[in-house]
C-alpha cells in the first residue's frame, strides 16, 4: 500500500512559534515513517511559508535555523502545494501533492481558523478543528459564551476592547470590582500559552494586569478566580468523541503560567488525577460536550478547575491544537488511556481523511469526477 503524503506544518508568527517547534519536533520524531511520506513546511516568524529539506536536523535548533524555498497551497483542482524555486537567472514553480495538512502552529496566525480556512480554500484535508471549531477556540469570550449556551459551568466573567478601557477605565475598574472581585485572572481574550495573563489580588495591580493584556489583544476578559485544582481532559475524535483519563497540574508558581509550563521544571503533572470516580465522570462528560459544542474534530484538550471547598467544575477552556510534545498533557493523557503517541499521530490523520471524506458530501465541495 502506499504511503501517504503528511505535510507537518509549523512555526508560525505568533509569540508561541518556539512552543510550536517543539510540539513539530516530537511529532517528527515519532510519526510512523513505514505509512507516511512527511514534507517539512515552516512559517517563519516574519509569515513565510518554507519548504524545508527533508534531511533538516531534527532539533529544536536546527528547526529555528533552516529556510527553505516558497511554498503556497495550491488549487482545489490539485490537491497539494505549489513551490517557487528562485536561482539568479529564473524562477521555478513546481507542484508537490499532498495527501493531509498537519498544521501543529500555537496561538494566533495558526489556532484561531486563519490557516484552517486557507487550508480549506485550497481543498486540503487538515489534521484538528475546521475554521469555525478553531476560531471559536480561540476566542476565550465567545468560547465562554457558547459553552454556558450548552449548559457548561464556567466562573464568572467579564469583557471590554481597547478602546473602551481607553476611554472608560474607571467604569470598566469599578464593574470588576463589583461583579468579579478578588483574586480574578486578567486575560487578553486571544492568546495561548498563559501569554499576558495575570493573576490579580488588589485594586492597585489591576489596570497594569489589563495594559499587559492590552499588549496581545484588542479584547480582554476577566474572570473569577477559584481557588481548587488544575485538571485537564483530552478528547479524540469527529462526531462521536471519546474522553481521556483525567490528569491534574500542579503548577510550580502560584498558576500554570508561561513560565510553569515552558521554563520551570518544577511544576508536576498527575496522571490519572487522584480525585473521586465521580468526578472524573462529569470532567470526562463535560469535555466530550464542550468539543461537540464549539463543533471541534480531531483533537482538543479541555481544562477545568476543581473548586476546593465545594468539589464544584468549572469549564476552563478548550485547545483546539494542544502542545504535543512527548511531554505534553495531551499525548501524555492518551498513553495513560492506552494509545501511544505513534499510535496517536496515525489515528488523527486518519481522523482528518474521514473528516473531509464527510464535508466532501456537501454540495459546496467538487465531487472528485467533476475536477478538472
Amino acid at each position: 500500500m502506499a504511503k501517504r503524503s503528511v505535510a507537518i506544518l509549523f512555526g508560525g508568527r505568533s509569540t508561541e512559534h518556539e512552543v510550536s517547534l517543539t510540539s513539530a519536533l516530537g511529532i517528527l520524531q515519532h510519526i510512523p515513517r513505514e505509512k507516511y511520506e512527511i514534507l517539512l513546511i515552516k512559517i517563519s516568524r516574519e509569515g513565510k511559508w518554507q519548504l524545508l529539506s527533508p534531511n533538516t536536523e531534527l532539533t529544536l535548533s536546527a528547526l529555528e535555523k533552516a529556510s527553505g524555498p516558497l511554498i503556497l497551497p495550491g488549487n482545489p483542482s490539485a490537491r497539494g502545494f505549489f513551490v517557487l524555486s528562485e536561482s539568479s537567472q529564473e524562477a521555478r514553480i513546481s507542484f508537490i501533492p499532498v495527501d493531509v495538512v498537519f498544521p501543529i502552529l500555537h496561538g494566533t496566525f495558526g489556532e484561531d481558523g486563519t490557516v484552517q480556512g486557507v487550508l480549506a480554500l485550497a481543498d486540503l484535508p487538515c489534521v484538528g478543528g475546521g475554521v469555525l471549531a478553531s476560531a471559536l477556540g480561540m476566542d476565550k469570550v465567545i468560547m465562554k459564551q457558547i459553552f454556558m449556551q450548552n449548559d457548561l459551568p464556567c466562573t464568572d466573567f467579564i469583557w471590554f476592547l481597547r478602546n473602551k478601557w481607553a476611554t472608560s477605565s474607571h467604569v470598566i475598574e469599578k464593574a470588576i470590582i463589583k461583579e468579579i472581585g478578588f483574586p480574578c485572572f486578567v486575560k487578553p481574550a486571544n492568546a495561548g500559552s498563559s501569554v499576558g495573563i495575570s493573576k490579580v489580588k488588589t485594586e492597585e495591580e489591576l489596570a497594569p494586569a489589563v495594559n499587559l493584556a492590552l499588549e496581545y489583544d484588542r479584547k480582554v476578559l476577566v474572570e473569577k478566580a477559584i481557588e481548587g485544582r488544575e485538571l485537564e481532559c483530552a478528547v479524540l475524535g469527529n462526531d462521536d468523541p471519546v474522553a481521556s483519563v483525567v490528569g491534574e497540574i500542579i503548577p510550580s508558581n502560584e498558576f500554570y503560567d508561561y513560565e510553569a509550563k515552558y521554563i520551570s521544571n518544577e511544576s508536576k503533572t498527575v496522571i490519572p488525577a487522584e480525585i473521586q470516580e465521580s468526578i472524573v465522570k462529569t470532567v470526562q462528560h463535560y469535555a466530550v460536550e464542550a468539543f461537540k459544542a464549539i463543533d471541534c474534530a480531531g483533537m482538543a484538550r479541555v481544562d477545568f478547575f476543581l473548586e476546593k471547598d465545594t468539589n464544584r467544575i468549572f469549564v476552563n477552556e478548550i485547545n483546539t491544537i494542544p502542545g504535543f510534545t512527548p511531554i505534553s498533557m495531551y499525548p501524555k493523557l492518551w498513553e495513560a488511556s492506552g494509545i501511544s503517541y505513534s499510535e496517536l499521530i496515525h489515528r488523527l490523520i486518519q481522523l482528518a481523511m474521514e473528516r473531509y471524506d464527510e464535508l466532501s458530501r456537501s454540495r459546496f465541495y467538487l465531487k472528485p469526477e467533476e475536477k478538472k
